[in-house]
């Protein structure tokens, strides 16, 4: 019988009404898809890594409580500038007093800022950029091709970062991910700084588009994995909303409406921590029943949605899927 810590008995006396209440039969829900067999898969969005979340996401990738991810292309590099940067980060606690000559400020000293977090340039993308251009560079010249994920997996396995390490690497979720080769999407990977930086080497011709699998490929990609790993069900677990959701989540009726494999299983469970309101067509606000119509849930689908910060739900969820 497992035996839950601390924190977890601390949630189950405490989180009884509301969102807190939501928040356990979520956890609860979560074990119970491991338990019967099914796998899950977590999507970021917002910024989840520069907010730490690896602390406590890489040991969920190592207990195997994720087998799959979809991220932002910023939340696949963040991590990563973390790993090796951490040092020179600065927080501005203070940030809603900010004026705009202060954000200039920021900016002239090589600090981009996220909320109360600055990530500085210099050590943080171009401490990569290097690595990671080559590895670009010699993939092309081998006349291989792959997904984004796979190029920083490359990067964090080849120990050319080593050196820089700022962090304990078991905090890093992306190296955790990287050992396990956990298979991840990446929509709109473009718009990310990696993704511009490659962007910038193709317009100067020293590098061809076509050496990075696109968004396309993604999809296949994961309907494949989808199709090979659903037969206990899979389920989805959303951190905030937009692409890093939406992306993913339309796989299954993407499969049995055009694809026309009608024996497709719906997601068997769903999750989202999010802030947004059910406004304008809003997709992070929209409510998990809306997602029935679009033929991504089912009826008897188990439905959770946690209206809260991410940053302080996800960690307490994890915790608790983990025993702790």
């Amino acid at each position: 019988m497992r035996t839950k810590g601390a924190i977890s008995n601390f949630i189950e006396k405490y989180y009884l009404h509301f969102n807190a209440a939501t928040l356990v039969d979520a956890a609860k829900a979560y074990e119970e898809q491991l338990s019967q067999g099914s796998k899950m898969l977590v999507s970021l969005a917002g910024a989840m890594s520069t907010a730490e979340l690896g602390k406590i996401f890489a040991e969920m990738i190592r207990k195997d409580k994720v087998q799959i991810i979809s991220c932002t292309g910023a939340n696949l590099e963040e991590d990563i500038m973390n790993l090796v940067a951490h040092s020179h980060y600065e927080r501005v606690p203070y940030y809603r007093d900010l004026t705009p000559d202060d954000e200039w400020g920021l900016l002239e000293r090589g600090l981009n800022r996220v909320t109360d977090t600055c990530i500085p340039e210099e050590e943080a993308f171009r401490r990569i950029q290097e690595h990671i251009v080559a590895i670009w560079k010699d993939a092309e010249e081998k006349g291989e091709r792959y997904f984004p994920h796979e190029f920083m997996y490359k990067l964090l396995l080849s120990g050319v970062l080593e050196k820089h390490y700022e962090i304990d690497v078991k905090d890093s979720w992306m190296f955790a991910a990287a050992e396990a080769n956990l298979p991840i999407i990446v929509p709109g990977w473009e718009d990310s700084t990696m993704g511009n930086i490659f962007a910038s080497y193709v317009m100067k011709g020293e590098l061809k588009a076509s050496t990075m699998k696109s968004g396309i490929e993604y999809m296949t990609y994961l309907a494949d994995w989808y199709t090979k790993n659903s037969e206990n069900g899979i389920g989805f677990f959303q951190i905030g909303g937009g692409i890093a959701g939406d992306f993913p989540i339309c796989v299954v009726p993407m499969l049995y409406q055009d694809m026309e494999l009608t024996d497709t299983p719906f997601w068997s469970y769903f999750c989202q921590i999010s802030d947004s309101t059910t406004s304008y067509g809003s997709y992070s606000g929209a409510v998990p029943n809306e997602k029935i119509t679009w033929g991504k849930l089912d009826i008897s689908t188990p439905k959770f949605i946690i209206e809260s910060d991410a940053t302080i739900v996800a960690p307490l969820l994890f915790a608790y899927v983990l025993d702790m």
